[in-house]
C-alpha cells in the first residue's frame, strides 16, 4: 500500500504516477473525463447558492475540523509528499504543518471579515462597504508544493462562501486524492453541506482550460510558470474573471559588506538548495560586494560539497532529486549556457543511477547574462559582484520577475533603503532572512512576470470576495451627491 490514505481503486486509475526519487512508476490515478466538467461546474454553482448562506463563522468550524484532520494525518501525507514530489522528510511534514497553519489563520478569519462604515456627505445617510461570497473559486496547483498551496486558496474560499475545484498537476494526484479523502473526513464530521462544496479533477489541460475559459468560476487561482500564467491571465481577463496568478520568481540575495557571513552562508545554501532548488522563492541570484566576494564564495563552495544527497527518505538527507530526468536535463542545458557566456561553474553534475539526482551547482558570473535573467527550477545559483550600493539594487530589479528577495547587512541605512520605495521592485522583501521559508500570516505574491497576485495571509481574503458599497437613507429628504440639484 502506497498510504493509507489512499484506496486500491485510487492507485489503478489509468494516469501514470512516478516517483523522482527512483523514477520508478507507483500508481495509476484515475482522471477525470473533460466531458464532465460541465457537471462539475453545475455543482459547483449550486453548492455556491446555499454555501453563501451559512453564516461565515460556520463556515469556519469546517475548516476548523479540517485542520484537525490534517493534524491526525500529518506524518501520512507528509510521507506521500515525499514519495511523490521527492521532498526531503521535514519539508514534507513542514508543507502539511503549513496546511494546518492556514486552516487556523482561516479560523480566526472566519469571525473577521470586516467591511467598513463611511461618512456620506449627505445629511441622512449611512454608506458602508461590505464584502460578499463570489462564487466558485478554481484552483490549479503546480507539483512543487502539491498541497500546501490549495489549503492556502480552499481554507479561505471556504470561509469566505465559496465552493472550490481543484486541478493538482498531474505530476502529483495522489497527494491531491489524499488530501481530498482528509476534507471528506472533516465534512463527514462537520454534518450537512452542499454536494460539490470541493471538488477534484485529476487529468491534463483539458480539465484546467475549462475552468479558464468558465465563467461560472468568477476567481482562478493559478500556480505555475510565468509562460502558463500568460496565458491563463487574458483568457480569464476576456470573460471578465478575476485570475490569482503566482508565477515564476528569479529571487536575490545581497551580501554587504557589513554582513554576518555564517548567517549569509547558512540561509544561501537553504534558500538555493533547498527543495533541490524546486521552489518558487528559492534563491537564484547571490549579488555579493567586491570586498567579500572571494571569502564567500570559497564557503559556499566548501558547504555545497558538504551537502548530503540522495534518498529524502533516509536520516540525514538534505538534497532530494529533482522532479524528473527532463528538470534534471533543462538544468545541465542552462549550466552549459552559463558556461558559453564567461561563467564558471562548481558542481552541477548529474549523478548516476535511478532518479534525476544532481549535485548543487555555483555559477560565477560576469555579469547578469540572458541566461541569469531566466529562472530555471533547480539548484543554480549565479553570483554577481556589486562595487555601489545602489549598483546591487539595479541588479536585483533587472529581470522580468519580481517575487522574493533579501539584503544580508548590518548598515541600518541600507536596510531601510533596500525596503523602500526606491529598493527592491518585488513582493516579498527580507533583512536578514534567505528569500524563501514565507510565514502564512503575510499575503504571499510578487510583481511583474510573477503575476501580480496574493494569497495566504494578511488582506488576501479579500480576492476571494466581491465588495459591495451600500447607501441608507434614513432621511425624509432626497439630497444628491456632490451638490447637484434635479428639481422636479
Amino acid at each position: 500500500m502506497i498510504s493509507p490514505l489512499l484506496s486500491n481503486a485510487e492507485t489503478q486509475g489509468t494516469l501514470p504516477v512516478f516517483s523522482p526519487i527512483d523514477g520508478a512508476e507507483i500508481a495509476r490515478a484515475p482522471e477525470t473525463d473533460p466531458a464532465l466538467m460541465p457537471e462539475v461546474l453545475a455543482r459547483a454553482t449550486q453548492a455556491f447558492l446555499a454555501w453563501r448562506e451559512v453564516p461565515a463563522p460556520r463556515r469556519g468550524e469546517l475548516v476548523r475540523l479540517l485542520g484537525e484532520e490534517l493534524r491526525a494525518a500529518k506524518e501520512d501525507l507528509g510521507a506521500l509528499v515525499t514519495l511523490e514530489v521527492g521532498k526531503i522528510t521535514s519539508e514534507g511534514l513542514g508543507e502539511v504543518q503549513e496546511m494546518i497553519d492556514i486552516c487556523d489563520f482561516a479560523v480566526g478569519l472566519s469571525r473577521q471579515l470586516y467591511g467598513l462604515t463611511i461618512a456620506s456627505e449627505r445629511p441622512g445617510h449611512r454608506m458602508a462597504e461590505t464584502w460578499l461570497p463570489v462564487g466558485p473559486v478554481g484552483i490549479i496547483t503546480a507539483f512543487n508544493f502539491p498541497v500546501a498551496v490549495w489549503a492556502w486558496n480552499a481554507a479561505l474560499a471556504l470561509v469566505c462562501g465559496n465552493p472550490v475545484i481543484w486541478k493538482p498537476s498531474e505530476k502529483t494526484p495522489l497527494t491531491a486524492l489524499a488530501t481530498q479523502r482528509v476534507f471528506e473526513r472533516a465534512l463527514a464530521r462537520f454534518g450537512e453541506a452542499p454536494e460539490g462544496l470541493v471538488q477534484l479533477v485529476i487529468g491534463g489541460p483539458a480539465l484546467g482550460e475549462a475552468l479558464v475559459a468558465s465563467k461560472a468560476v468568477p476567481v482562478l487561482s493559478a500556480t505555475g510558470s510565468t509562460r502558463m500564467g500568460a496565458w491563463v491571465g487574458p483568457k480569464v481577463a476576456a470573460r471578465w474573471g478575476r485570475a490569482i496568478l503566482e508565477l515564476g520568481g528569479n529571487n536575490a540575495m545581497i551580501v554587504a559588506p557589513s554582513a554576518d557571513l555564517d548567517m549569509a552562508v547558512r540561509a544561501i545554501v537553504f534558500g538555493a538548495v533547498g527543495t533541490a532548488g524546486q521552489r518558487c522563492t528559492s534563491l537564484r541570484r547571490l549579488i555579493v560586494h567586491r570586498s567579500i566576494r572571494e571569502d564567500l564564495v570559497a564557503r559556499l563552495v566548501k558547504a555545497y560539497a558538504s551537502l548530503p544527497i540522495g534518498d529524502p527518505r533516509k536520516p540525514g538527507t538534505l538534497i532530494g532529486p529533482l522532479i524528473d530526468q527532463a528538470a534534471r536535463a533543462r538544468m545541465l542545458a542552462q549550466l552549459e549556457r552559463a558556461r558559453a557566456e564567461g561563467g564558471v561553474v562548481h558542481g552541477g553534475m548529474a549523478l548516476e543511477g535511478p532518479g534525476a539526482y544532481v549535485t548543487p551547482a555555483l555559477a560565477l558570473m560576469p555579469s547578469q547574462t540572458d541566461t541569469v535573467r531566466e529562472e530555471t527550477f533547480a539548484p543554480i545559483l549565479y553570483v554577481l559582484t556589486y562595487d555601489d550600493f545602489a549598483e546591487a539594487i539595479a541588479l536585483q530589479n533587472d529581470v522580468p520577475q519580481g517575487l522574493s528577495s533579501c539584503i544580508f547587512t548590518l548598515n541600518l541605512r541600507e536596510a531601510e533603503t533596500f525596503l523602500s520605495a526606491s529598493g527592491s521592485d518585488c513582493g516579498i522583501a527580507n533583512v536578514n532572512i534567505g528569500p524563501s521559508g514565507a510565514e502564512i500570516g503575510g499575503a504571499f505574491g510578487g510583481e511583474k512576470e510573477t503575476g501580480g497576485g496574493r494569497e495566504s495571509g494578511s488582506d488576501a481574503w479579500k480576492a476571494y470576495m466581491r465588495r459591495q458599497t451600500s447607501t441608507v437613507n434614513y432621511s425624509a429628504k432626497l439630497p444628491l451627491a456632490q451638490g447637484v440639484r434635479f428639481d422636479v
